[in-house]
């Protein structure tokens, strides 16, 4: 093969690389443009509340919380709002529980609807416990792109469920499946008489099959805590299990309160 013919090729490489770059560039941009957002903050250890990736303040117009809105980053009491999300029971849920009542702190969990068909006893026990049993979604499928019809469809069915197994009405709060969301999908729970909750804080706890050392979990939580602290923990999680007692007495000695979501949205 020539030169000729060796530079004739890269050049038309390097053409079919650029040609995929403004495409994969304009997916980008109809991808932001269609308004479709991955919940995530920058944590710090400097025990500040964390800002949101993008500019995302419109979430407040659709009843959306994630830190005490209403004094913003003037927040100065030490407070932390504990959550779960829960969508099965493996034994760890019911040690969390445990561990809740044990220390007197009331949490909030946004259960699915195969927790409170296979383990209903267990979601019976957090209503009567004083926990929040909140909304998200009956089979954690993602409301992005969803019409009003197929948002407000998957809640009513949680709600039916809990209300028929439990006899218990589910509290009027909601996190979307896996923190995905647009402005309409909000705005359909919002008209429901929902508030969506999101978090300044999670970890990659879920994986069951990839848990961090208890060692490791506990001083990432502690390391992030900030004043008004939406903490996100999965109760399956057997570090969570381990570690979660631990982190209340040392947050209770460092002065900080459990408050609830009824006293954050309302």
């Amino acid at each position: 093969m020539t030169k000729k013919n060796i530079n004739s090729k890269i050049k038309v490489f390097v053409c079919f690389l650029c040609a995929l770059c403004i495409f994969a560039l304009s997916c980008l941009t109809v991808f932001a443009e269609a308004g479709v957002f991955n919940w995530y903050v920058m944590r710090n250890k400097e025990h500040k509340q964390p800002v949101a990736e993008k500019n995302l303040s419109f979430i407040s117009e659709y009843g959306g919380y994630y830190i005490d809105t209403k004094h913003g980053d003037s927040t100065e009491e030490k407070v932390v709002y504990l959550t779960f999300d829960a969508g099965y029971e493996n034994g760890n849920v019911e040690k969390i529980l445990d561990v809740l009542k044990n220390q007197n702190v009331k949490g909030a969990f946004f259960v699915l609807g195969n927790l409170i068909e296979r383990d209903t006893g267990l979601v019976c026990r957090m209503f009567d416990e004083g926990h929040l049993v909140c909304n998200h979604t009956y089979s954690h499928k993602s409301m992005v792109g969803k019409s009003r019809e197929e948002v407000q469809s998957e809640l009513r069915r949680l709600e039916q469920t809990c209300k028929d197994l439990t006899g218990r009405e589910l509290s009027k709060y909601y996190r979307p499946p896996e923190g995905k969301f647009d402005a309409k999908s909000l705005e359909y729970v919002n008209d429901m008489g929902y508030k969506t909750v999101f978090w300044s804080f999670a970890y990659e706890d879920w994986d069951n099959n990839r848990q961090m050392s208890p060692e490791k979990a506990k001083a990432k939580i502690l390391d992030n805590i900030h004043n008004g602290e939406v903490l996100l923990l999965h109760p399956t999680s057997a570090t969570n299990a381990a570690v979660l007692e631990d982190v209340i007495i040392e947050l209770k000695d460092q002065g900080y309160r459990f408050g609830t979501l009824d006293e954050l949205c309302g």
